[in-house]
């Protein structure tokens, strides 16, 4: 289940109220996203506050962005979240899609490429390993919990991004705009074959989606409404056009018949976006979760 952190007027209470929800079950997952020039939480910040407030789950950063960081003070951040969280973190990363961000922080747009986050990623195991950078006394720490890093995935829609990272990551956290079983099924595939030939075991298979529950028209509208907020940077006929097959809307009974077809394809996880900081919408999904039979963990 990902956090509402794109959501307007947010408060400690609410966030604090949603990851207590999640940490309770049955979810697996804890994520969240990052955004600059937006008014959502920073997701470093938000890291360490999300290790106090839960005690089970995973937390899964999806994505940041690691051109719009120093990548040292980055690995620092991430290393120190591993070690608040009991090695409960894992770290997914993107290129990111927006300019404005990197503008925001001063990065160079002509790094937001896959050749550009891998070097970063290169650099963060270095720090991760122990390896002294500089001849500073001691090298950057604290070690992370989890031996050699947190687990980290790679954010896609797309094959040329999953195969680019077969080298560096451990998985897929892929995104499907609207919902399609055949591709999502396309892209692992991709994925199991670019692993096994790095030699690397079996990727963890991750997708996600934009969600709403309710009659067909209410949740519609709900998840088009967040679609106008969250993809501020389009033009706003565009974001009109693609609302009405962007994300999902329905009941629980439909919802658990997606997360079927999901599960069916082989993924490990499927990373929910609630597009609504409203906490019954979590707690119904919840139910829908408990009831579901099949494999995969949500």
């Amino acid at each position: 289940m990902t956090m509402p952190v794109m959501e307007s007027n947010l408060d400690a209470a609410t966030l604090t109220a949603w990851a207590r929800v999640i940490d309770g079950g049955p979810f697996s997952s804890l994520c969240w996203g990052e955004r600059i020039a937006f008014d959502n939480p920073d997701s470093l910040t938000l890291l360490g506050a999300l290790a106090a407030w839960t005690d089970r789950v995973r937390l899964v950063t999806t994505v940041i962005v690691p051109q719009l960081h120093d990548p040292v003070m980055l690995a620092k951040a991430l290393a120190t979240g591993d070690l608040l969280s009991g090695g409960r973190l894992t770290v997914g990363l993107g290129v990111g899609g927006r300019h404005e961000d990197y503008n925001a922080v001063g990065a160079d747009p002509k790094t937001q490429t896959m050749r550009g986050m891998a070097e970063r990623v290169a650099l963060m195991k270095r720090v991760w390993a122990g390896e002294k950078l500089t001849d500073s006394v001691l090298p950057v720490g604290p070690q992370p919990v989890q031996p050699g890093g947190p687990q980290l995935l790679v954010g896609t829609i797309g094959p040329k991004t999953v195969r680019s990272a077969a080298n560096w990551a451990d998985g897929m956290a892929g995104t499907t705009l609207d919902l399609s079983v055949e591709r999502e099924s396309e892209l692992f595939d991709v994925a199991r074959a670019a692993w096994a030939e790095a030699g690397k075991p079996k990727p963890h298979l991750a997708t996600s989606f934009w969600f709403a529950l309710g009659d067909k028209d209410t949740a519609r509208d709900q998840v088009h409404r967040h679609l106008r907020r969250y993809m501020n940077w389009i033009p706003e006929e565009y974001v009109d056009a693609m609302a009405p097959t962007t994300g999902w809307a329905g009941t629980e009974d439909e919802l658990l018949d997606v997360l079927q077809k999901f599960d069916d394809i082989g993924a490990d996880e499927v990373h929910l976006i609630p597009t609504s900081s409203d906490i019954d919408q979590l707690r119904r999904v919840a139910d829908v979760v408990k009831d579901f039979t099949g494999e995969a963990s949500l």
